[in-house]
Order: structure tokens, then C-alpha cells, then sequence
């Protein structure tokens, strides 16, 4: 005697169909849960320096990216002439300006 299932083929069908959508929806939460842990903390992270780096003024307390502290003297539009010691000066590209030494100290 021969048994034959007629449900076996919609059950595979409906399988199929789920793994379809399985996969794109796993990539797009993969995306989404890395935009909002690395991409996006580093895009306010940078926006936030430029905005510190547009707004030096003179005699503003600074800290490079060398890890130069110092006491800025004057700004031009692309450059920083700043005090590190008693008649040392030296000029930096804004760029190279990363923060503020109270900021930083508060921050952590």
C-alpha cells in the first residue's frame, strides 16, 4: 500500500519563501545596527571638531594631534600660530588641531 502526501510540496514552498526573505533581512539589520554604533557616533564625532576648529579664537588653549599643548597666538584662514613655551611658536595646519586640553580633561 502507497501512501502519498500532498501537503509535503506547499510546506516546502512556504519554506522557501521565508529563507528567501531571511537573508536580506538579517544584512539589512547587520547595516542598520552598524550605522547606529560605529557610523554614526563618528560622523557627530567629526562634525562636532570641525565646528571646534572653525570657532578658535586667540588665546585659546588647544591640544594638536601630535599631542602638542598650547596657547593659540593667532588664526588665519587655513593655519594656527600657536605658544607651546616662552618664545616658542610654531604653525599648524587647522586640521592638525584635535581639542580643547579643558574639554578633554572634563570628558574623561
Amino acid at each position: 500500500m502507497k501512501f502519498i502526501l500532498l501537503q509535503a510540496p506547499a510546506a516546502d514552498a512556504a519554506q522557501t519563501a521565508s529563507n528567501v526573505w531571511a537573508m536580506p533581512l538579517m544584512m539589512g539589520l547587520i547595516f542598520l545596527v552598524m550605522y547606529f554604533f560605529m557610523i554614526r557616533p563618528q560622523q557627530k564625532k567629526q562634525k562636532a571638531e570641525a565646528v571646534f576648529r572653525e570657532g578658535i579664537k586667540k588665546g585659546d588653549k588647544i591640544v594638536t594631534i601630535g599631542g602638542i599643548y598650547g596657547k593659540v597666538l593667532s588664526v588665519n584662514e587655513k593655519t594656527v600660530l600657536i605658544e607651546v613655551d616662552n618664545n616658542v611658536k610654531l604653525l599648524f595646519d587647522k586640521t592638525a588641531i584635535r581639542a580643547n586640553p579643558d574639554a578633554t580633561e572634563a570628558s574623561t
